[in-house]
């Protein structure tokens, strides 16, 4: 489950609280919990935002939890320094991290694909993401918790993303409403069918049949990773 935060946070305390109870219905049926906040800020800022999603903050009255996600999405944008105290705290905490690479939002080209000495911004991300993939390493071969998001929207990026991010988990957004379509990921499940987390909200909520819906999806993501 991806709860995106926002839709949360703008009810205040009472959103936070829902959210709670969402995240703890979630575990109950057995699911994964990737808090989407797209956190990012310097180091001192992120240190409180890794405690938030993931770890407690110790205050004179004892430790206070987080939200307490398996996962969470973080802004890379400002460099190694700022996603350090992120993946510290999903380190510590046994979480993962999905950082923004090359996001599916039409304007992600405005700024993730600007040309730079080394490739387009968004290649010098895969390689930032890369270089922490050894922090978060998990019990799978092969992949690690640092993951990356990678939209569908622009399928001609993903082979080569997944070759400068080998051991990333690749969370894309943007199949369905956003006009991604899921014949068009393969090279994101190079690693192997954990390799990727294909995210799908408005067009499984909203069709008249939403386990249907889902199934669908499966089986065409299944067809094309295995």
């Amino acid at each position: 489950m991806k709860p995106q935060l926002a839709c949360f946070e703008r009810l205040g305390w009472q959103g936070w609280r829902a959210l709670e109870a969402v995240c703890a219905a979630a575990r109950d049926a057995g699911l994964l919990v990737v808090a989407d906040g797209k956190r990012g800020d310097v180091p001192v800022s992120a240190h409180a935002y890794g405690q938030a999603m993931v770890g407690t903050t110790p205050t004179p009255w004892g430790d206070v939890e987080g939200l307490g996600a398996d996962a969470f999405t973080a802004n890379a944008l400002l460099g190694a320094d700022a996603l350090e105290p992120l993946v510290a705290a999903a380190e510590q905490a046994g979480a993962g991290v999905f950082a923004l690479v090359r996001t599916s939002n039409p304007g992600a080209s405005d700024i993730q694909d600007l040309e730079t000495p080394e490739g387009p911004v968004h290649e010098r991300l895969a390689r930032l993401v890369d270089s922490f993939a050894d922090r978060l390493e998990g019990e799978s071969p092969g992949l690690s918790g640092m993951g990356a998001v990678v939209g569908a929207t622009e399928p001609r990026h993903i082979e080569r993303l997944r070759s400068l991010m080998p051991r990333a988990i690749l969370l894309i957004p943007g199949v369905g409403a956003q006009g991604g379509r899921p014949e068009d990921l393969g090279a994101a499940f190079a690693p192997g069918r954990a390799g990727a987390l294909v995210a799908a909200s408005r067009s499984i909520a909203g069709d008249d049949d939403p386990g249907e819906a889902a199934d669908r999806l499966r089986e065409s993501l299944w067809g094309v990773s295995g």
